[in-house]
């Protein structure tokens, strides 16, 4: 059951706020914001696309589940993009399975609204197709880093990535859930994360991380964090 929410709530889904204020009026006043939970499943592979979802806080995953049970993280998505990329890539059912790993709260557009937008406002289909592209950058700098870099980097990027989609110094995130989204396994991502806490960057408590030396951080990261965030920053030169 996905929670859908009542009130003002801040848009800042970095690519509806690349729009034109009257596209973004137009978007606000037909979308639904619903909450974002741990955990929770909001499409599984192959499912029809109905809906894209921009994230406003929070993190999904897109999630790749083998034949032994086994999953992976495709890519991750936040505020700076939106889940459903086909919608303007020719249609199609969804890629991947959707997942939440850090909570937040998310608007709903209907691919028909968000067709009529297209046809209203082309700077829907432009600020869209520039995430479009940020996002394959995001891909092949993952493939590149997951291949070269030691997993101790890995978690750095993901947990810099993840503390810039959320408006908080703490947010609830299990180390099982690191492992799964990273392909590690626990033992691996333990002795990341305790490394990590030893040399101050962060705390990790009852489920929950806080950043509390973000540039002990930025320091144990590789170059992919850097390259991934400066192609998204390109969706706000629209």
């Amino acid at each position: 059951m996905i929670e859908t929410l009542r009130g003002d709530f801040d848009t800042i889904n970095c690519v509806i706020q690349a729009l034109r204020p009257d596209a973004i009026r137009f978007l606000e006043e037909r979308a639904i914001v619903r909450r974002l939970t741990q955990g929770q499943t909001l499409h599984r592979e192959g499912d029809p696309l109905t809906h894209a979802i921009f994230p406003h806080e929070g993190i999904v995953s897109l999630m790749a589940k083998m034949q032994d049970e086994r999953s992976v993280e495709k890519v991750s998505v936040g505020n700076e993009g939106f889940i459903g990329i086909c919608c303007i890539l020719g249609g199609g059912d969804t890629i991947g399975t959707a997942v939440v790993q850090v909570q937040g709260y998310a608007s709903w557009i209907s691919i028909e609204d968000l067709d009529e937008a297209y046809a209203q406002y082309p700077c829907v289909r432009a600020a869209m197709l520039q995430y479009a592209k940020s996002l394959i950058v995001q891909l092949m700098e993952s493939v590149a880093c997951n291949s070269l870099h030691r997993a101790e980097q890995r978690v750095s990027r993901w947990l810099l990535s993840a503390h810039d989609r959320v408006n908080s110094e703490t947010f609830p995130l299990t180390q099982a859930a690191i492992s799964q989204v990273l392909g590690l396994r626990r033992a691996t991502v333990s002795s990341a994360c305790r490394t990590l806490m030893n040399e101050g960057a962060i705390k990790y408590s009852r489920g929950a991380v806080t950043i509390t030396d973000r540039s002990v951080l930025e320091g144990n990261t590789c170059e992919c964090y850097g390259r991934i965030q400066m192609a998204f920053r390109k969706i706000n030169a629209t």
